[in-house]
């Protein structure tokens, strides 16, 4: 079996935050309510990443007590705008998509485990003509539990044909950084849209160009998952 790196999606592999935003700013229409995300603004970009509940909390509090129930009954119509438009201005972070391939081309297993709609994820792949470029794609409704249960991140390494004993997640929030130590191995950590040094991740990339190097110095934490 391979060696294996996983990859969170968002904001760790593409940076889907404006396509989000525009899905938040449609459920915001549909509630009738006068507010809209800013992808310019720092805190909106960063809350993107964290899900569309997140998203709907954050403007409604703008406008005063968030409401619970309006919250749920935004949750569906922006569930419904991402997926009719999931690539628009989604792009790769730079230099992502060429580090996955240079790692399959030196011997390593790859693939995604995200807390994205495992159907959302594939369609977003798909439209950037990458989907066949990592050996496994786990979301978050694949199995019953998603990330931080470390459940799903081992269902990515399995189903890429991985080493269950040599394996890393690279991701981005405290979510991912959560799912590793559930596990037992070790985190690479990107802080392309929000800072990620206080999570204390095993190492911190600057860029994917750095990948290698990361690897090679943490992959002996790596232990047997439990």
């Amino acid at each position: 079996m391979k060696p294996c790196v996983i990859f969170d999606l968002d904001g760790t592999l593409c940076d889907t935050s404006a396509d989000l935003i525009a899905a938040a700013n449609a459920a915001f229409r549909e509630l009738g309510r006068d507010i809209a995300l800013d992808h310019d603004r720092p805190e909106d970009r960063a809350t993107a990443l964290r899900g569309g509940k997140a998203m709907l909390r954050l403007g409604l509090s703008r406008l005063g007590a968030v409401d619970d129930d309006e919250v749920d009954a935004g949750y569906q119509p922006l569930l419904d705008a991402y997926e009719s438009a999931v690539c628009v201005h989604t792009t790769f972070f730079p230099g992502a998509r060429e580090a996955n391939l240079r790692l399959r081309e030196a011997g390593w297993a790859t693939g995604i485990c995200t807390n994205k709609p495992e159907r959302m994820a594939h369609a977003l792949m798909t439209e950037l003509g990458a989907r066949q470029e990592f050996d496994s794609l786990v979301g978050a409704d694949t199995l019953p539990v998603r990330k931080p249960d470390p459940a799903p991140l081992r269902e990515a390494v399995a189903r890429a044909g991985g080493d269950p004993m040599r394996y890393v997640l690279v991701g981005d929030t405290t979510t991912d950084r959560d799912t590793a130590r559930a596990a037992g191995v070790p985190v690479l950590l990107v802080g392309f849209l929000s800072p990620v040094a206080h999570l204390e991740g095993d190492a911190e990339l600057d860029g994917f160009h750095e990948i290698e190097t990361a690897l090679s110095a943490v992959l002996p934490l790596a232990q047997t998952s439990r």
